[in-house]
């Protein structure tokens, strides 16, 4: 039975883009079920399938799984091949860490950068709450980088659970033009070159869902 992937607006769905990414990079086979954060029905939906009533949402079987990092997890057990996690356990131990810290942190820059994959390329100006999150992000990238990345262009060198919990902060960034340092931009060129991106992104401008919360110009709604 295959692998059934729950998600919301890929326009918007910042969690839902997590384990979407992690899976078609590494080549993982799965359903998709796309149900509108603002559908009529969507928590009578979501709720057969999650505790939370929110997306994502894994269903292997009789096996449900929410949370992204708790997906990410799940997969990474279920597909060892796909070394969603760094084989070194110093690194696996860090991309944990970082991992974490992403599930659980950086609310400022949530709250006042919504992932909107159809918006331009506008600055945005931030609030110093925001800016003190985008400082440790980069930070973290960038030490990421220079002490784990040398097998390839992600933060521990190949893609993993920890790129996937990062790059909807990557489109983030990109989009409102925030200014970060040169690894953390060399990095964000990486993710933003990977196939499942422009897939995610191609589907997300054809969307016709727009949610007035998650567009940072209402009531006018920029798209590219």
């Amino acid at each position: 039975m295959a692998l059934t992937l729950v998600i919301g607006n890929k326009n918007y769905s910042s969690w839902s883009f997590r384990p979407w990414i992690a899976m078609e990079t590494a080549g993982i086979a799965f359903d998709e079920v796309l149900i509108s954060l603002e559908a009529e029905d969507f928590k009578e939906r979501v709720f057969k399938v999650s505790g939370t009533g929110k997306v994502p949402v894994l269903v292997d079987g009789t096996v449900k799984v929410w949370e992204s990092l708790a997906i990410l997890e799940y997969l990474a057990d279920k597909f060892p091949a796909a070394r969603l996690w760094p084989s070194d356990p110093a690194a696996r131990a860090h991309a944990r860490v970082v991992s974490s810290e992403m599930h659980a942190g950086f609310v400022p820059l949530r709250n006042h950068c919504p992932m909107n994959m159809w918006r331009p390329v506008i600055k945005h100006d931030l609030p110093e709450d925001v800016a003190g999150n985008v400082k440790r992000i980069d930070a973290l990238w960038t030490d990421c980088r220079a002490r784990f990345g040398g097998g390839g262009p992600f933060l521990f060198g190949a893609f993993g659970a920890a790129d996937a919990m990062y790059a909807p902060v990557v489109s983030r960034f990109h989009t409102y033009g925030i200014e970060v340092g040169r690894a953390s931009k060399a990095y964000m060129a990486a993710v933003m070159a990977l196939p499942a991106w422009a897939e995610w992104r191609a589907a997300a401008l054809q969307e016709p869902w727009v949610l007035p919360h998650d567009e940072p110009d209402w009531p006018t709604v920029l798209k590219a």
